[in-house]
């Protein structure tokens, strides 16, 4: 029987038994960091830029030499010299001097600001006008002013993403410490399943749940350990999880999770290990199981495809971020309803929609429409006491 939690206590329960679990930690190359975590604060060790450089293609001036210019009354400055990208130029600017500078060159000494060659006319025998005043500062980026030595780069349990990767980059890192990736095990079970490639006969359906499951943990920089589909029948579900739970860190079984006659996860969860909660006061979800074996957590996520997205996105997603020493903040953001919405299940319900701006839409979906969520980019969620939403209702939108 059904022993159902709400969805804010079984993140509790997760918390508590597997909180403080924690994976070892490796050194990658940079070019393979990308969406791992790292394993300690990093910390930049010198000054980015290096240099004073310019923005823009012109001329580094003293802005003071151009308070009060304009194309009636220029400001004549004579050009001293000019950058060659990647050097630093030797000579220093004084009051009535100009040097040009590319885009990404470094300033010389003494000058403050950039000009744009546009607001610049060349009058012969290095003599310049500018009809533009500045201000100090303006078109350049000053040495350090993006990182200075001891500056917190990226905290630890901070996953890379390409911005990571370059400002890493940026410090002369060619490689980066992180946790160990998860390797995660997904079993599908049912008999009705064939592989995605098979030609369906009567009765069948193609496996959802592997290819989606593996393509939601290799985003999460973890490894993925697959298995055959295991067809509705004890013992070799028993054996298959007895196999692959000595390789893995994280075990998920979608399928057989309920409490029908060919439903066998709860019963060899509870002969190789425990259960902590079976079933969720959530749609779809319900019959979600948390348990673990030997330590491990195990996650008997539901057959169908729609419910074992959510169960995974709010679950699974939030343990491999904790594993990770992270923390899962899914993105939300408020709208109001396109139309009104019903619920009245006694349990809290998903209702999958369409973001625009600072207006959700409700996507049609009705059981096992994994094509639903791809045309839905967040989803709400109605509370087990609310008989729905009316048009209007203000909501938070949870990002997919």
């Amino acid at each position: 029987m059904f022993k159902v939690r709400t969805l804010t206590e079984t993140k509790t329960i997760i918390t508590s038994q597997f909180g403080k679990i924690r994976l070892g930690t490796e050194i990658v190359p940079l070019t393979d960091a990308i969406g791992r975590f790292t394993a300690s604060d990093l910390v930049a060790d010198t000054h980015i830029p290096d240099f004073d450089r310019s923005t823009v293609d012109g001329f580094a001036v003293i802005s003071r030499d151009l308070v009060g210019c304009s194309e009636s009354i220029p400001a004549i400055l004579r050009k001293i010299g000019a950058t060659k990208m990647g050097e630093t130029p030797k000579d220093t600017v004084v009051s009535g001097q100009c040097y040009y500078v590319p885009t990404g060159g470094a300033l010389p000494k003494g000058a403050d600001a950039m000009v744009m060659i546009e607001y610049v006319e060349d009058f012969g025998k290095d003599e310049f006008a500018f009809v533009k005043p500045v201000a100090p500062g303006a078109n350049m980026i000053f040495r350090g002013e993006d990182l200075t030595p001891g500056d917190l780069i990226l905290p630890a349990g901070k996953q890379l993403n390409a911005a990571d990767i370059g400002t890493l980059a940026a410090m002369g890192r060619t490689e980066v410490e992180v946790f160990a990736s998860p390797v995660i095990g997904i079993i599908s079970t049912g008999d009705e399943l064939v592989p995605p490639e098979a030609d369906l006969k009567p009765g069948q359906i193609r496996d959802v749940n592997t290819p989606m499951l593996s393509a939601a943990v290799q985003h999460l920089g973890a490894k993925v350990i697959k298995t055959q589909i295991i067809p509705d029948r004890y013992d070799l579900l028993q054996q298959t999880i007895k196999d692959l739970l000595p390789e893995v860190d994280l075990l998920l079984v979608s399928g057989g999770t309920s409490v029908g006659e060919r439903d066998n996860l709860p019963l060899i969860l509870e002969e190789l290990g425990q259960i902590f909660v079976h079933g969720i006061a959530i749609k779809p979800g319900k019959p979600t199981i948390v348990g673990e074996i030997e330590g491990k957590p195990v996650f008997g996520l539901p057959g169908n495809p729609v419910a074992a997205f959510f169960m995974f996105t709010v679950l699974v997603k939030t343990l491999i971020f904790n594993l990770n020493a992270s923390k899962f903040d899914q993105p939300t953001f408020e709208a109001s309803l396109t139309r009104a919405v019903s619920s009245n299940h006694g349990r809290e319900e998903v209702i999958l929609v369409r973001l625009e701006t600072d207006l959700a839409d409700p996507v049609p979906s009705k059981s096992g429409l994994i094509s639903s969520v791809s045309r839905a980019n967040g989803y709400i969620l109605v509370g087990r006491d609310q008989e729905g939403l009316p048009k209007g209702a203000a909501v938070s939108v949870y990002l997919l």
